[in-house]
């Protein structure tokens, strides 16, 4: 990969992550609820996860939608219906000081497979390969992989990192409530722009 298309695989990798959208909606909400510390998991099942989709979408896992194309359709159902369960935990999320017994962040393997039912992932996944491993050799899908790991991490921290500053304006149950209900209604709304045709 030349200099000049891994700078602008570096952009395009960091817009894509950092911009808001299902993921980053998530962590905001887990750490405004559970702390930083507690939504680690939650940041390296992203960070990791999404690399691991886009280097698995690079070696082929798309060839299936090209194979039987109602398996598009199917991903869309299953994605939306996911993306209302998370919502509605977001929700209905715990207070900060009874998360410890009451609800709990995404694990690592949550947030990883979560990646599969992102329609944001799938078609930041699908661009990636499509303008910057186009070939799909391997050696271009691992650079394009590994530079969303690095992206993802300094998306990951921030915007778990904002949704901790914000806990701190979060003192009363009614207006968790309310940042809840919020987060809840962007992450559906995230739906919107990928689910539209286009």
């Amino acid at each position: 990969m030349t200099p000049d298309l891994f700078t602008a695989l570096l952009a395009f990798a960091f817009v894509t992550v950092v911009t808001p959208g299902p993921n980053n909606f998530m962590l905001m909400a887990s750490g405004a609820n559970f702390g930083l510390s507690r939504s680690v998991p939650h940041m390296a099942g992203i960070a990791l996860g999404f690399p691991a989709m886009v280097f698995l979408v690079g070696l082929g896992v798309m060839r299936v939608f090209d194979l039987w194309p109602p398996a598009y359709v199917v991903l869309r159902v299953l994605s939306v219906l996911y993306m209302l369960y998370l919502a509605w935990k977001i929700a209905n999320a715990a207070a900060p000081e009874t998360a410890r017994t009451g609800a709990a962040p995404l694990t690592f393997l949550q947030a990883a497979a979560f990646q599969w039912v992102n329609p944001k992932a799938w078609s930041m996944a699908l661009s990636a390969i499509t303008l910057y491993a186009p070939g799909r050799d391997v050696g271009a899908v691992f650079w394009v992989a590994g530079t969303y790991v690095a992206c993802s991490m300094v998306s990951t921290t921030s915007w778990t990192v904002l949704g901790t500053a914000i806990r701190r304006l979060l003192r009363g149950p009614r207006v968790l409530r309310a940042f809840n209900w919020a987060m809840a209604a962007l992450l559906v709304a995230s739906l919107v722009p990928v689910l539209l045709p286009s």
